[in-house]
Parts: structure tokens; C-alpha cells; sequence
């Protein structure tokens, strides 16, 4: 086990330090699993992935809980789960996982995002096929025999493990499976009570771009700016 490779993240979880914009994405997170699979947390493994992101955004749980009563009694109110692709300066693929109740509106500010920024968004497919979806589970480090895990979880979908860190420097153990595997390590990890500092389904590049500093700027500028919106959920690129 290693250093697992992660793309540079200086903006990633910038807008997540405003709480209050960070429980707008969690809630829009429970509200979408909720509408897929029901209230029970024992039955959704989507729900209580979107739990163990609240958790992880300091979100109470007398919000959560609202924000699940919330969802099961707003049947009018969908989001919808789409999915921008677009380039950055200097050729950096970047994916946007929105989650909207207006795509209309969504895809106007897509577009003005990105040419505003040196971007240029692009159709379905111009640049997924850059990256791997898998499911990526963040653990502390702490009481883990990391190297047994390791092999204990090769049997439940585990493709990669190894040490990283959180956005305040923090130590991590990093796992990511494919995607169609998150159900089952999720299941495993829970199985070994194991509470993941967060849980996501994520785009991981194949490999990375290295620019100067000055163009990796201008790429995190368009990352931020689209973070900046209110349908952005995560933000995923191929900037070393």
C-alpha cells in the first residue's frame, strides 16, 4: 500500500467552509436518495451514504432528519442528476455533477461558466472517456491495520488503497472500487464498523496534465467559479 495518486484539490471543497451552502448540496444529496430508495436507512445505501456526508460537513441531526422528512413529503420537487463535460485551459478535462430542478437553467450557466474562464463546454462523452467512475470511501487512519484491511477487502470489489489526506492536512486512507462494486464494499466496510469520513461516487482520471502555475490557476479559477453555483455538486478534473 502507497501513496494513492489524487489530483491537485487546492479549490475542490472551498464552498464546503460555507455551511450553510454546504447543506444545501447535502440536502439536495438526501433528497435525491430518499426520492430513489425510500426513508430507511438500513434499506438505502444511498441515504446513508448522503448521511455520512452530512456528518462530514458538521451538518446536525436534527437537520438531516428534516431534511429527509422533508423529501418524502415533497413529491413535487425533483432534482435531477446531470452530468456537464467541458475543457479548462491548457486541455484539462474537467466533469460537473449538477443536481438540478432546472436543467434549463443549469446548462445557461454551464456555458457562461466555462467561457468565462478560457473553457469550452463540450457534449456528453468528449471527455469522460479520460476518467474512471469508481467509488471512493475516506477513512481515518486511526486503530486501522491498513495493510490487512487491504487484503481483507480485495474480496469485496477493492481495486485501490492508500494513504492520503484531507483539506486540512489530516491523514486518510484512501478506497476506491469500481463503481458498480460501491454497494458491496460499503457493505463490507459497515460490516467491520468502519464509519467512512465521507463517501462519494467520483470521476478519477486515467492520467494527469501538468501545467505552469499560471495556467493552473486559471484552471482552478473556472473549478471555483463552478463550485460557485448552486446546482454544483462536485467538480472533478485531470490537473496534476
Amino acid at each position: 500500500m502507497g501513496r494513492i495518486f489524487e489530483t491537485r484539490k487546492a479549490t475542490m471543497f472551498k464552498r464546503w467552509d460555507k455551511m450553510s451552502k454546504a447543506f444545501t448540496r447535502v440536502g439536495r444529496e438526501i433528497a435525491m436518495a430518499v426520492k430513489a430508495g425510500g426513508t430507511s436507512l438500513e434499506g438505502n445505501p444511498s441515504l446513508r451514504r448522503a448521511v455520512q456526508n452530512a456528518r462530514a460537513v458538521n451538518m446536525p441531526k436534527d437537520r438531516v432528519e428534516a431534511a429527509i422528512k422533508k423529501a418524502a413529503g415533497q413529491a413535487d420537487v425533483t432534482y435531477e442528476e446531470i452530468v456537464y463535460e467541458g475543457y479548462g485551459s491548457g486541455g484539462v478535462a474537467i466533469i460537473v455533477q449538477t443536481a438540478t430542478d432546472n436543467p434549463v437553467r443549469t446548462v445557461a450557466n454551464m456555458r457562461v461558466h466555462f467561457s468565462r474562464e478560457g473553457g469550452n463546454l463540450g457534449s456528453s462523452g468528449s471527455v469522460a472517456f479520460l476518467f474512471k467512475r469508481m467509488g471512493v470511501f475516506r477513512l481515518a487512519p486511526e486503530g486501522i491495520d491498513a495493510e490487512s484491511l487491504e487484503l481483507d477487502l480485495m474480496d469485496h470489489g477493492l481495486e485501490e488503497m492508500g494513504e492520503g489526506t484531507g483539506e486540512q492536512g489530516e491523514p486518510l486512507l484512501i478506497v476506491r472500487c469500481a463503481f458498480h462494486d460501491f454497494g458491496m464494499l460499503q457493505r463490507a466496510l459497515e460490516e467491520r464498523k468502519l464509519a467512512p469520513v465521507s463517501t462519494a461516487a467520483e470521476y478519477v482520471p486515467s492520467s494527469v496534465i501538468e501545467l505552469s502555475e499560471e495556467q493552473a490557476d486559471e484552471v482552478l479559477q473556472l473549478v471555483d467559479r463552478l463550485e460557485q453555483d448552486d446546482d454544483v455538486q462536485s467538480v472533478f478534473h485531470n490537473l496534476a
